[in-house]
């Protein structure tokens, strides 16, 4: 096999062997074994340099062989272009794309379909530069008036402007504009075609670009309207899905080109939002969100409301075939299956104030009309809020009270509305919540699984009311029944239920805290018999909720009595499960809230635990240089979840750590984890060692200067953004080593403040905690080596007291002050610049409770005033607002 210069050809003997290896590959008699080794055979043909060539002579011009044969020649060639394209010889890249072109235009709808996505892998490739024939033919083939030509053209276009729209949006060589100009006219006019296929294409296609908005496409958005208009009673529903589609990208990028449009637009979306085809409905629904979120003027949907209001309800029951109604018969003492386990997160430990919140409401991740039609809901009420209620109410009361089991999908979605305005209209609701609250705790018991699930999620969005009515008989009342009846559905026999209780639980046990204190026996019985009875993926939730309750009750916790009930059923599945074992991340999670919560009463079950981590953060080392001596597969994950629980431990324990750590090899392995090359791996690593320098830092000693260089590094890391909560958790570290070590920071003190200071002087731009640490960790640093500080503070004095001054009263900012106070007595003509600054951060503290730093902050605001003579210290009092001076009132300044 090779290629002359002369115009290719196929040798007889070369195509017979190809196409009938195509034949048994595709044949449903070959057996797995035979396929594997076609499939061999057709690699070694792939070395030839020519047989990409063959592929394509096969696709075009085998008219005696079956379709399926050229179909998979065509599939076979894509995949090998997608990695051979660029290094092919051009001859040969030529003759493939002149075979390709004239397919555009075959009988056959699957041969017409095959070649368009292997035109638009070529254009991926090579661009439409390298291929100037194309652009040509196109343009014929969608100008021919023949629907085979058409189709195939269109075809093609609309995969190219699917997956690479910006091609046919840039200057061509020898061409007065760009393509995209000569093809829009083409694809508005097919918008009126009588072929269902054309219309879908080409309005598919122009819908590619709203996001890019090229110039074509806004200097004939009036026609594009028009266009969208004309079709939007079209018969084919994949074309009314477009037209909706379309109206909600226009809403979310460019809504000023809808606001002329926007009556007709929502009266529209409302009609279509009832589409008997439920993917066009979805899509319609999508708009009302959407609407929200531009911010258009709400007037312009209010008078809609009483309209769309009562559709979105009747689009909230349940489809007849809704996966959900499947499921929701499945036993819970049957096994999970491996697919059944969605993939979990852990979120490595941060240091701050304003970790990023999960949004855990929505139970199962399927989107379908029933909850975007719940979220539209839950967004109107927001923005609408008591003035949906009128025509709503009305609604959900006659669907809650309709008996009988056929309409239990009605009383279904009744609950799930409720629980979508429990937000949005909880003014309008309040008056009447406790009659709410009552009518929903006994649907707890329905005999339908799905109304007693969402009555969990329903009851859970009330939390905050339940909790707050807890002063008086009555609401205290309530609270018990509603608790006693989701620990009785953490006990379904159904795996739906289980799943919605134990989160709506853990949600009500963040509200609740230490209100559970007196139940914690009941609660814990329940939660272990749950722990006891569940499958793999509800015992995530299991997990999670104890987590929940550790953190919510805290030293409550620690009670012989219910230490009995909780950690026996643990530590035998901490037993059970290896080293290896992804299920066992969870139970590590969990045990790091426990081990904060008991504090030193967890010590009785410290040392094997420590212990553990220690030797999984081992193994996984190994494994990420050595697999197969480590016998295990590398995850990062298990030594993120180990470091974590190893910070949970430094932090409960305190002091008490330091037998296990002086024992252990952990200082070499954290050093270790500080200079690895994932972020969230670094992140835990120097939440640790921030706890550690806390409470054993003589452990750190040896590898001191290591440690504090490598956290430095963190600072100034290019890509901030990217490693902000690696950069936050370093900064906060250096801070809790300082104030430990004091002198022995004194090396690297000026690399720290080169760093701090851009991030306060660049605080708007910047996340809120990585500031606040950035503050606190430079005025622990001034507080132990104020000398080293003090020269350079007029260049961050101003920033560094903006900061302060947002910083809650606590420990740390008592610190921070003790530096600012330190370095102002070394150098205090070096905050005379930004004495008003000084004032405002000194008026942030509600009170000092350090009786040492109250004295301190006086002496300096004192030693000013005498300083500052003729009047000056008066002109700097009269610049601080009123509010400002009374704080300063209690320094008798």
């Amino acid at each position: 096999m090779e290629a002359s210069s002369a115009q290719w050809l196929p040798k007889e003997e070369g195509f017979r062997e190809i196409c009938g290896l195509l034949e048994q590959q595709i044949s449903h008699s070959s057996s797995s074994a035979d396929k594997s080794q076609i499939w061999q055979q057709l690699q070694q043909y792939s070395q030839f340099p020519d047989f990409n060539n063959y592929l394509a002579f096969i696709f075009a011009h085998a008219e005696g062989k079956s379709v399926e044969t050229r179909q998979a020649a065509g599939l076979l060639l894509k995949n090998n272009l997608r990695t051979e394209y660029k290094s092919m010889a051009p001859v040969n890249q030529q003759y493939i794309k002149s075979e390709l072109l004239p397919c555009m235009g075959a009988a056959d709808r699957h041969i017409r379909s095959t070649v368009g996505t292997i035109i638009s892998v070529v254009v991926q490739l090579g661009g439409v530069l390298g291929w100037p024939e194309l652009l040509q033919a196109l343009v014929n083939c969608l100008d021919s008036n023949d629907i085979n030509h058409m189709e195939g053209a269109m075809d093609a276009l609309s995969k190219i402007c699917e997956d690479i729209p910006q091609v046919l949006d840039s200057d061509v060589p020898g061409l007065a504009e760009r393509p995209i100009s000569i093809f829009l006219p083409r694809l508005y006019k097919f918008f009126q075609s009588p072929h269902a296929s054309l219309r879908k294409l080409s309005l598919g296609s122009v819908n590619q670009y709203i996001m890019l908005m090229p110039t074509a496409l806004y200097v004939s958005m009036e026609q594009y309207l028009q266009g969208l208009f004309v079709l939007a009673h079209d018969p084919a529903s994949e074309v009314r899905k477009l037209v909706c589609a379309a109206f909600v990208q226009l809403i979310e990028v460019r809504p000023s080109f809808l606001e002329p449009h926007l009556g007709n637009v929502i009266e529209y979306m409302l009609q279509v939002n009832k589409d008997n085809d439920d993917e066009v409905a979805l899509e319609a629904c999508e708009f009302w969100s959407a609407y929200c979120d531009a911010q258009l003027p709400p007037e312009k949907l209010r008078e809609f409301l009483p309209r769309l209001v009562p559709v979105l309800l009747s689009n909230m029951v349940y489809a007849d075939d809704d996966e959900s109604i499947v499921d929701a018969e499945e036993d819970g003492s049957l096994p999970d299956r491996d697919q059944d386990l969605k993939p979990r997160f852990h979120s490595s430990r941060f240091h701050g104030s304003d970790n990023v919140e999960d949004d855990d409401d929505d139970i199962v991740n399927v989107w379908n009309l029933r909850k975007c039609s719940a979220a539209a809901l839950d967004i109107l009420s927001n923005v609408f809020g008591d003035e949906i209620l009128p025509t709503l109410m009305p609604i959900v009361q006659a669907n809650l009270s309709t008996a009988g089991d056929a309409a239990w999908k009605e009383r279904e979605a009744a609950v799930l509305a409720l629980g979508a305005i429990g937000e949005g209209c909880i003014h309008g609701l309040y008056p009447h919540l406790s009659e709410i609250v009552t009518f929903l705790i006994p649907l707890l018991d329905d005999k339908f699984p799905l109304i007693r699930s969402i009555s969990c999620w329903t009851l859970s969005r009330f939390s905050k009311f339940i909790l707050q009515s807890i002063g008086h008989q009555k609401g205290y009342e309530q609270f018990d029944n509603v608790l006693m009846g989701l620990l009785r559905r953490i006990l379904d026999p159904n795996k739906r239920v289980q799943e919605a209780a134990c989160s709506a639980f853990a949600t009500m046990e963040e509200e609740a805290a230490e209100e559970l204190a007196p139940r914690l026996e009941i609660i814990l019985q329940h939660l272990m018999c749950a722990f006891g009875k569940y499958q793999r993926r509800n015992l995530r939730i299991v997990y999670d909720a104890i987590g929940t309750l550790a953190d919510a009750v805290g030293g409550a916790l620690n009670q012989p009595v219910y230490l009995d009930i909780l950690m026996p059923p643990l530590i035998a599945k901490w037993q059970q499960l290896s080293n290896s074992d992804k299920d066992i991340f969870p139970l590590l999670e969990c045990f790091t809230s426990i081990a904060q919560a008991l504090g030193t009463g967890f010590s009785q079950f410290a040392e094997p635990v420590f212990q553990r981590c220690i030797s999984i953060i081992q193994t996984q080392q190994v494994a990420k240089v050595d697999p197969v001596s480590a016998g295990v597969q590398y995850d990062k994950e298990f030594i993120v979840c180990c470091l974590d629980l190893l910070a949970g431990l430094a932090e409960g324990l305190g002091s008490g750590i330091e037998s296990l750590v002086s024992q252990s090899n952990l200082r070499d392995l954290l050093l270790h984890c500080c200079m690895d090359d994932a972020s969230d791996v670094r992140q835990s690593a120097f939440a640790l060692f921030g706890d550690l320098a806390r409470v054993c830092p003589v452990h750190l000693h040896p590898r001191l200067s290591e440690f504090l260089d490598v956290a430095t590094k963190q600072l100034n890391a290019p890509n901030r953004r990217e490693t902000l909560s690696v950069a936050n958790n370093a900064c906060w570290a250096i801070g809790e080593l300082a104030v430990k070590v004091r002198q022995e920071v004194s090396p690297i003190v000026l690399t720290v403040i080169s760093c701090l200071v851009p991030i306060l002087k660049h605080a708007e731009e910047l996340n809120k905690s990585l500031v606040e640490n950035s503050a606190i960790t430079l005025g622990r640093v001034a507080w132990v080596c104020p000398e080293i500080v003090a020269p350079h503070m007029e260049h961050f004095m101003q920033s560094w007291c903006t900061a302060l001054s947002m910083i809650r009263d606590d420990v740390e900012k008592e610190d921070a002050f003790r530096g600012l106070c330190a370095v102002v007595k070394v150098n205090p003509s070096g905050a005379l610049g930004s004495l008003v600054f000084l004032c405002k951060a000194i008026a942030s503290w509600h009170e000092i409770r350090s009786e040492d730093l109250h004295n301190d902050v006086c002496q300096v605001l004192h030693g000013y005033k005498q300083m500052l003579r003729n009047g000056a210290w008066d002109q700097c009092m009269s610049a601080l607002e009123p509010p400002v001076k009374d704080k300063l009132s209690k320094y008798q300044v």
